[in-house]
C-alpha cells in the first residue's frame, strides 16, 4: 500500500495511478474520468454504446493514457472484458469507479419484470462482478486499491416509481459495506458516493416536469440542481491515498437534500 506523501496536497495525486470507470461516455462518469485524469491517473472509459463524444480523447487532452470500450455491463463477459483490457493496455487497475447504470420509471402496480431484472443486472449484479474481478487483481499484485460504487439519495430513501432503482441502490450501500468488512485489511478501500439530484439524463423527465422539479428544488437547502462536475472532488478523495483510512462510507453529495 503507497505511504501518504508529506504534504497533504500531495496525498490527492493519483500520478501513476490507473484506473476504470464506467459509464463514463458523458454525464457524471465522464465528469469523474476527467477529475481523476486531472488529478493524475490514466483512465479507461466505458460506455455502452460507442463514444461519439470521445471522452478518452479529453482524458488524453490532460496527459493522460486511455481507451474506450463499449459494452452492456449486464453480459459478464463485459465485466471481464474491461477488467482485462484496462490491465493489458495500463499494467494494472489501481482504482475502479462502478458508475454505470439504468434507470426505469412505472408505478409499482405495472412495473415489469423486465425492466426489474434489467436496473438490478445493470446497477447492482454488476457492481459486485466488477468489483469482484478488480480486487482480485488487487489482491494479486499485493499494493491495495480503491473501488468507488455510485449509490444515491435512494441508497436512503424510497423514491417514487423507481422501485427497482431504489433496491438496487439499496443493496449498493450494503454491498459496500460487505465488501469493505473483507477487504480493508488487503489493503483495498471500498466506498461509495451518493449524489443527490442531479442534472443528467436519468433526470431529464422530473427536471421537464414543472411542478415536480419545483418540490425538488425547495427541499434543497443549495437551492439547485447537482452538476456532475459537484462530484468531482468526492470522486478524486475516495480514489486517492487521503482516504486511505475510510473504509465502507457513502458520501453523500446531495446540495443537504437528506439534511432537510
Amino acid at each position: 500500500m503507497t505511504k501518504l506523501p508529506k504534504t497533504v496536497l500531495g496525498s490527492f495525486s493519483l500520478t501513476g495511478k490507473n484506473a476504470l470507470v464506467t459509464g463514463s461516455r458523458k454525464g457524471l462518469g465522464a465528469e469523474i474520468a476527467i477529475a481523476l485524469a486531472q488529478a493524475g491517473a490514466n483512465v479507461a472509459c466505458h460506455g455502452k454504446s460507442e463514444d461519439l463524444n470521445d471522452i478518452s480523447g479529453t482524458v488524453r487532452s490532460h496527459g493522460r493514457r486511455s481507451f474506450y470500450i463499449s459494452g452492456d455491463v449486464a453480459d459478464p463477459s463485459v465485466c471481464a472484458q474491461l477488467i482485462d483490457e484496462t490491465v493489458r493496455q495500463f499494467g494494472s487497475i489501481d482504482i475502479l469507479v462502478n458508475n454505470a447504470g439504468v434507470i426505469r420509471r412505472s408505478p409499482a402496480l405495472e412495473f415489469s419484470g423486465e425492466y426489474w431484472d434489467e436496473v438490478i443486472a445493470v446497477n447492482l449484479t454488476s457492481v459486485f462482478r466488477l468489483s469482484q474481478l478488480a480486487a482480485r487483481q488487487m489482491v494479486q499484485r499485493q499494493q491495495g486499491g480503491k473501488i468507488v460504487n455510485l449509490a444515491s439519495v435512494l441508497s436512503f430513501q424510497g423514491g417514487m416509481f423507481v422501485p427497482a432503482y431504489a433496491a438496487a441502490k439499496g443493496g449498493i450501500a450494503q454491498l459496500t459495506k460487505a465488501l469493505a468488512n473483507e477487504w480493508a485489511s488487503k489493503g483495498i478501500n471500498v466506498n461509495a458516493i451518493a449524489p443527490g439530484y442531479m442534472v443528467t439524463d436519468n433526470t431529464a423527465a422530473l427536471r421537464g416536469d414543472e411542478n415536480r422539479s419545483r418540490q425538488i428544488l425547495d427541499r434543497i437547502p443549495a437551492a439547485r440542481w447537482g452538476e456532475p462536475v459537484d462530484l468531482a472532488g468526492a470522486a478524486v478523495f475516495l480514489a486517492s491515498t487521503a482516504s486511505d483510512y475510510i473504509h465502507g462510507h457513502l458520501l453523500v453529495v446531495d446540495g443537504g437534500w437528506l439534511s432537510r
